[in-house]
């Protein structure tokens, strides 16, 4: 798209493409979504928007998709990177942050189809979201948060080697959980080989940014 910058951003890894989302992509996120994410009976996000029908969720990935696109200013903005791995949609890598050329701080979030957990795919696309965030945007701080019965995220930041940050208390249904935040500095940040970023210098106005 040629008034739309965004559209051709990547990285790629030695194994994944992350890429911002065409159409087609989008709808086949979706699936993925619709096919399922976590166990039945837990709920790994602070807004529980998986626990619905599989219909819904795939409504619900299209719909937020479209309003990251339609909200993004220099403010506040959000990139959901659709996960390539072996040519097939596998998940969603996502980016954010407020009022960025002043904080240079990011946030991450992400979610894998299950079918796909176990591969180390949730890692490599983390380190690839950060290379984004330092190595390309000039990020001067990531953080990220997950529920502390979250192991499976809760290893790959770990294993990232960020640092702990505080806690915080969510209300998960009718219970009580504490929601444990990490924060990584750009000098405690280690560049992965084989890590590359395309397109990104005519997107760098959209973030307040020059090249």
């Amino acid at each position: 798209m040629r008034n739309w910058p965004l559209s051709e951003l990547s990285v790629t890894t030695p194994r994944l493409q992350l890429r911002h989302p065409s159409l087609d992509d989008v709808d086949e996120l979706a699936d993925r979504a619709a096919e399922g994410i976590h166990d039945p009976g837990y709920m790994p996000f602070l807004f529980p928007w998986s626990d619905t029908t599989p219909e819904e969720r795939a409504r619900s990935v299209v719909q937020y998709q479209f309003r990251a696109w339609g909200s993004f200013s220099v403010d506040s903005w959000t990139i959901e990177l659709a996960v390539v791995h072996e040519g097939r949609i596998v998940g969603v890598q996502s980016i954010n942050a407020k009022n960025f050329p002043v904080t240079r701080e990011v946030e991450t979030g992400s979610w894998v189809a299950q079918r796909f957990h176990g591969q180390g795919i949730g890692t490599e696309m983390r380190r690839a979201v950060l290379h984004l965030a330092f190595a390309g945007l000039g990020a001067h701080y990531a953080v990220t948060t997950a529920f502390e019965d979250n192991h499976a995220s809760l290893g790959v930041t770990k294993k990232l080697g960020y640092k702990e940050d505080g806690i915080a208390l969510h209300a998960r249904g009718d219970k009580p959980v504490v929601v444990r935040r990490f924060r990584m500095a750009r000098e405690d940040w280690t560049e992965s080989p084989g890590f590359a970023i395309h397109n990104l210098d005519r997107c760098l106005p959209l973030f307040g940014l020059s090249s």
